[in-house]
């Protein structure tokens, strides 16, 4: 009734109306179910009546159907559709039957990994007492023996002194690529009884696994497979993925196995309201839109006012916090002499939550379990929600800019709406060119299909970091592949290393000589595995408020910055790098700060080129040079440029691959004829 009541107040209001450029009602959808398997546990069918879940879904029960023959199964379908009960049954049943096996489940933030473990925790909450594997508790539990599904989180942030009773214990073990990476294969044999037992993998949002990452992990999976073999377990697969164009490639590619595709979404949808809007244009001579977050910041207002849960996605850590702070600062001065109870939240910055990397796991638990319940009406997020986080029904979600992909926007719109009700997306234009062809040309949006999600996993130096941790995990046979690498190329790279001193061969083995361990010097999502701790003076002690990666630390946290956390504002007075800490203290400006960032591209290599209409397209080596050179002061909501400071920071430098694209001169002459090329120096004159 609500979101019913704000439409048609946008309908009716001008300054709205006139810029929404689409607006398109996508129809609601039934519910496919189909009856409980007849082969499900008993103690399941129980535990799920209890709550509330009488039937499948339709592809929840193709997945049980495909399990049960021992395939590996990925299931493709929407948000919120009840993936995670797909695969949780099958293994779940498995475990009720086969008394020491065990599972290994895989998801791409520490997030993701306690949600599973809710999710888990209510589906076994009936089976027995056990809920959950609190390991302090089980050193003491004579009963242990008797616990059916001991399950645990296993990652960074799990207690040094309760690790080994979770590889003893727990026959579930959630974790991350990162923790099975550098925390888990490198000390394969502290979980021999595990892995030996290890019946199935689940890898959670596998189009996150693209690109570089992507590639990281699929030899990660690789190391994997290779420690499960040697402990003599052959597990099967299960895998999730959001909406692109290539799920059973990705897979396959992942996991370099067959799988067998789900992909018929049983869920039930409400309707749901799609609309793309333009911010006006505030300089015709010009054509200067008003910016895009705060025209999301103003429409996102309207949504808090009606009570509507919402949240707000933008592309950048910095435009998070600014979006936060406008929505704070507004909603406190709008309500600052009223007593409502929304009120009474707002001046006590409740209601509204920013949700990023960077801040602490216990803050990002409140604020998930405050979406949960519903004390929490707004978030402003990075795509780190983007993912099958469980934060409730949203009764709508506001687009800040164009993602970028239209699987990743399709993805942000999926976290609003759930079951039978009604929910809205709105995706705000920026200013950019591709942001404005989709305002322009919305039927292009919504023709065309997901884009693919690629990865290379025989990139040379990605898997050449991979090939000495699984020497340092196993030794390799002559005899022996590595995934579907060629033998002949990995008996090459044997040598190089052995070139290199890092490799000895006895008979027909290779075995890992360097006295380092490879795989903490390898990070699977940036270039370093650094980070930088944020500090701010609390009792003559430090205390850590958040992080931030090191790459990222000289254009956020340099000296004089103003960083954003939870729209508190807080001034740099000190960035050390070499130790890894940046000390803050809490100030109160009228400005925020944004760095100047200097970039240099030099060719190092051209190693291909090929004519293309306009111009041509090369590919070659390439080093990219950047520098945060200094930054500039902008008072909050009028963006004046109040001033500037430099900076002496060290370069980062970044060799890589890279495409790039010239335009011929005859090309440029045809535009200048045209009146559409601007890009010559301007002739001032003497």
């Amino acid at each position: 009734m609500r979101l019913n009541q704000l439409l048609s107040h946008w309908r009716a209001e001008p300054t709205i109306y006139a810029n929404i450029t689409e607006w398109r009602q996508i129809q609601s959808r039934k519910a496919n179910i189909k009856p409980f398997p007849t082969s499900l546990h008993p103690g399941l069918i129980d535990s799920l009546s209890k709550q509330g879940i009488n039937s499948l879904f339709i592809h929840q029960h193709m997945a049980w159907e495909r399990a049960a023959k021992r395939k590996n199964v990925i299931i493709a379908t929407g948000t919120a559709s009840g993936k995670t009960l797909a695969y949780n049954l099958p293994i779940l049943d498995t475990l009720l039957r086969h008394e020491g096996a065990r599972a290994l489940y895989i998801f791409p933030t520490k997030a993701l990994a306690q949600d599973q473990l809710n999710e888990l925790q209510e589906v076994t909450s009936d089976l027995a007492t056990f809920q959950n594997l609190n390991p302090s508790e089980l050193r003491e539990n004579s009963q242990l023996e008797n616990l059916p599904i001991p399950i645990a989180v296993y990652d960074g942030d799990t207690q040094s002194r309760d690790r080994a009773t979770i590889r003893e214990i727990a026959r579930v073990v959630i974790t991350n690529p990162d923790m099975l990476h550098i925390g888990i294969l490198p000390h394969h044999t502290q979980w021999a009884e595990f892995f030996s037992k290890c019946k199935f993998i689940v890898i959670d949002e596998i189009h996150v696994y693209r690109g570089v990452f992507g590639s990281h992990v699929a030899n990660v999976i690789r190391r994997l497979k290779r420690i499960a073999q040697f402990y003599g377990s052959n597990p099967q697969f299960f895998l999730t993925s959001a909406t692109i164009a290539n799920p059973v490639e990705l897979g396959e590619k992942l996991i370099e196995e067959p799988v067998e595709l789900v992909d018929q979404d049983g869920s039930d949808q409400g309707p749901r309201n799609f609309i793309i809007y333009n911010p006006p244009i505030v300089d015709h001579a010009l054509g200067i839109r008003r910016s895009s977050l705060l025209e999301s910041v103003r429409l996102a207002e309207d949504l808090i006012h009606f009570d509507i849960q919402t949240i707000i996605f933008g592309r950048s850590r910095r435009s998070i916090e600014l979006i936060l702070t406008y929505l704070q600062q507004n909603l406190l001065s709008q309500h600052k002499s009223s007593d409502d109870d929304l009120s009474r939240k707002s001046r006590e910055n409740k209601i509204i939550r920013g949700y990023r990397s960077g801040y602490l796991p216990a803050e990002r638990r409140s604020i998930e379990r405050g979406l949960r319940t519903g004390d929490v009406r707004a978030v402003v997020a990075t795509n780190a929600l983007e993912l099958g986080i469980d934060i409730g029904a949203m009764g709508a979600s506001v687009i800040a800019g164009y993602p970028g992909t239209i699987a990743s926007t399709w993805q942000q719109a999926g976290r609003a709406g759930r079951g039978d009700d009604p929910s809205l997306v709105l995706l705000i234009a920026s200013a950019s060119p591709m942001d404005q062809f989709l305002a322009h040309n919305p039927e292009y949006f919504f023709a065309r299909s997901p884009e693919k999600a690629l990865i290379n996993p025989d990139n040379l130096l990605i898997l050449l970091a991979h090939i000495r941790c699984a020497l340092f995990e196993l030794p390799f046979e002559d005899e022996e592949s590595f995934g579907d690498f060629p033998r002949e190329q990995l008996l090459e790279i044997f040598d190089l290393l052995l070139n290199e001193g890092l490799v000895h061969k006895s008979g027909s083995k290779h075995f890992w000589m360097a006295d380092h361990y490879p795989a903490e010097n390898i990070s699977l999502r940036v270039a370093s595995p650094k980070r930088i701790l944020l500090q701010i003076s609390a009792a003559d002690k430090w205390v850590t408020i958040g992080e931030v990666d090191y790459e990222s630390g000289p254009w956020l946290v340099h000296p004089n910055a103003i960083y954003l956390q939870e729209s508190q504002m807080y001034r740099v007075e000190e960035l050390n790098l070499e130790k890894g800490f940046a000390h803050l203290v809490s100030t109160s400006t009228d400005y925020y700060t944004q760095p100047r960032i200097n970039t240099i591209i030099e060719l190092i290599d051209q190693t291909k080129a090929e004519e293309v209409s306009g111009g041509v397209k090369s590919f070659g080596e390439l080093l990219v040079t950047t520098q945060v050179t200094g930054y500039k002061q902008i008072r909050w909501f009028t963006h004046e440029q109040l001033g500037f400071g430099e900076l002496d920071l060290p370069a980062f430098e970044l060799n890589t691959m890279g495409y790039w694209l010239a335009i011929k001169s005859e090309t440029v002459e045809q535009l200048r004829e045209k009146g559409l090329w601007s890009n010559d120096p301007n002739q001032y004159g003497s």
